[in-house]
């Protein structure tokens, strides 16, 4: 097995959560573990910025983010804008959870091709819990943060050291 197939998915501060195989699709588009879980990269950076809090910020940052089949994410949330846009690869389920102090499951809603009847696009306002849940196939997505996305601003229990 390769170097490259190989990847340790990690918490914000650098502890290990687990050593993986990065699935054939993460390594063909150069995808890294996300601490929520899944894979991903940044593919874009807005030139134009914002001020946050005291900070410069991009105005937008843009993922591509793989769910292999099987897998979900963990409940998190970002003090952003989120907008998931379906590739075509699959349907992923996105689950919300409000915007209290611990993620209340709620609303799923499915992003993938429209033709299936599925979502095209999805919306998660700033500061509102969410995950992905498992499904039987791949699904890759792109997912838009705006203002741009910072793990400064992300919290997910049990993994960032913040639990709610």
């Amino acid at each position: 097995m390769s170097d490259d197939a190989l990847a340790e998915r990690r918490t914000l501060d650098g502890r290990l959560i687990e050593r993986l195989v990065r699935p054939a699709l993460a390594v063909e588009l150069a995808l890294e573990p996300h601490p929520e879980g899944g894979w991903y990269r940044r593919t874009w950076t807005s030139p134009a910025t914002v001020a946050v809090g005291g900070e410069t910020r991009p105005a937008a940052t843009l993922i591509l983010f793989l769910l292999p089949a099987g897998d979900a994410s963990g409940w998190h949330r970002v003090s952003s804008s989120e907008i998931w846009i379906s590739t075509g690869v699959g349907p992923v389920s996105l689950q919300l959870g409000g915007d209290g102090d611990e993620p209340e499951p709620g609303e799923t809603i499915v992003v993938g091709d429209p033709a299936d009847g599925f979502a095209p696009q999805a919306v998660v306002p700033p500061d509102v819990w969410q995950r992905t849940v498992p499904a039987d196939h791949d699904a890759l997505v792109s997912c838009l943060v705006s203002p741009g996305f910072d793990f400064a601003d992300f919290e997910m229990p049990d993994v960032d050291g913040r639990t709610p």
